[in-house]
């Protein structure tokens, strides 16, 4: 592998095309014409125009990539998150051209991807699960059938999405059809698939995840969990590792049940496991995410190892760089999304930056993709960039995460910072003493 095309944009391309240039490895940026100022073109060895603004006609075309790489004659795609990561064809169209997909294997993501499916295979493997169908439910009668014997609250999901769209919380039998037809309609809008599963809904949960790293020589471990209850709507604003209410007991069994859905599929490349667990620290499964997550800097910075660079190491065939046996969890870590938005309404706030100051010293990284004078177009994902602080402790890592968000200047926009900023005074944050349901207290008070 020499010649790396990246299949996406923003912060994640940014940050895929720094960790191939430190292995030695060329880069080909993809950009739409809304993009064609990014910081991710600018950085890359070459820079291809893929198509409009649009993302349907430009990051979404299988087609228009797929030329770019014959055209830069690149060995190898890496597809970020978002947009193809999880596209199954998509991984298997690469193989047809070969050309290597920096990822999964496409049966893996198939079998993943979909939340059916996931469960399934979860439920083979022994991973506990909420009560819930064992499959697809298509009409009310199902849907009435699982809700009286699964009981209230419940949870009506997509089976092949994420990011809350298809996802409707049940209260009661009066809003069940009602709500149901809703998430199907939300599903085949935002997926073009409208199959939706329902299973109990856990009311106060933490969401936590497993970081799974897997070669293709047999290896197949886990690099600890993190802790991204902290959402909106169940987008994650604020990540951390390790979870503040997570004992080596936990840990290990979490992670141990992690590894074996991982090992039953016999999964190679980067993935996470994502768990909600309750007050009393008992877990169950949500989904797999078969992909480098916006997150993944957290455990990075616990941890020493740059998950990127394995995941293309992986892709090469190499073994895993470190010794499993050896992995520690040292301090803690928090990442904050900077969004361009509103910070009292989270409405998007495109525009131009005018002046732009990034903050530094001991502990602070920023994975980001702006500059004084770049536009933020109003087409894409309103994050703009990742602050990520480290410290011995939690309480040092809010510290510096203060000290760094107070320091970062960002004119010409409106950001979340300010946002953030009120969440870390916040007492109850600052304890650990959060859920995913946090934030609809504290956006009230």
């Amino acid at each position: 592998m020499k010649k790396v095309l990246i299949a996406n944009r923003g912060e994640i391309a940014v940050r895929v095309i720094r960790a191939c240039q430190e292995m030695g490895l060329s880069t080909v940026a993809v950009h739409s014409t809304a993009d064609r100022d990014s910081l991710h073109a600018k950085l890359a060895d070459e820079s291809i125009c893929i198509g409009p603004g649009p993302s349907i006609k430009s990051y979404l075309s299988i087609p228009a990539i797929m030329s770019a790489a014959e055209v830069a004659g690149v060995d190898a795609i890496h597809p970020g998150y978002g947009f193809l990561s999880e596209n199954h064809n998509f991984a298997s169209i690469c193989g047809q051209y070969g050309i290597k997909f920096i990822g999964p294997k496409p049966e893996h993501i198939q079998a993943l991807g979909n939340k059916v499916q996931a469960r399934a295979l979860a439920e083979r493997a022994g991973v506990p699960m909420l009560p819930g169908s064992k499959g697809v439910v298509r009409t009310d009668d199902e849907a009435i059938a699982i809700a009286k014997e699964v009981g209230f609250p419940l949870i009506i999901k997509a089976a092949a999405g994420g990011g809350g769209r298809g996802m409707k919380i049940v209260k009661a039998m009066d809003d069940l059809v009602r709500l149901f037809h809703l998430a199907q309609a939300e599903a085949e809008s935002g997926f073009g698939n409208p199959d939706c599963f329902i299973e109990r809904y856990c009311v106060n949960p933490r969401h936590v995840e497993v970081q799974l790293v897997a070669d293709e020589h047999g290896n197949v471990t886990h690099l600890g969990e993190r802790d991204c209850s902290i959402q909106r709507r169940h987008q994650k604003l604020v990540e951390e590792s390790p979870c503040p209410v997570m004992n080596p007991e936990r840990r290990k069994k979490i992670g141990e049940t992690a590894v074996a859905l991982a090992k039953t599929v016999g999964y190679q490349s980067l993935g996470t496991c994502e768990f909600l667990m309750d007050e009393d620290g008992s877990f169950y499964f949500m989904e797999v995410n078969t992909r480098a997550q916006v997150e993944h800097p957290v455990t990075e910075m616990v941890t020493g190892i740059d998950l990127i660079k394995e995941q293309i190491g992986i892709a090469m065939g190499h073994k895993l760089s470190f010794d499993p046996k050896k992995i520690e969890i040292r301090g803690h870590s928090m990442e904050c999304r900077v969004n361009a938005e509103d910070p009292a309404t989270f409405a998007p706030w495109p525009g131009k930056i005018t002046a732009y100051h990034e903050p530094g010293g001991p502990g602070v990284r920023i994975d980001g993709m702006i500059y004084a004078g770049y536009t933020v177009p109003s087409l894409y994902d309103s994050m703009i960039a990742k602050v990520i602080t480290f410290g011995k402790d939690r309480m040092e890592c809010i510290v510096r995460m203060k000290r760094a968000l107070a320091e970062m200047k960002i004119d010409g926009i409106r950001t979340n910072i300010p946002f953030h900023l009120r969440l870390l005074d916040d007492p109850k944050f600052q304890s650990g003493d959060i859920s995913t349901r946090f934030l609809e207290t504290f956006l009230n008070r």
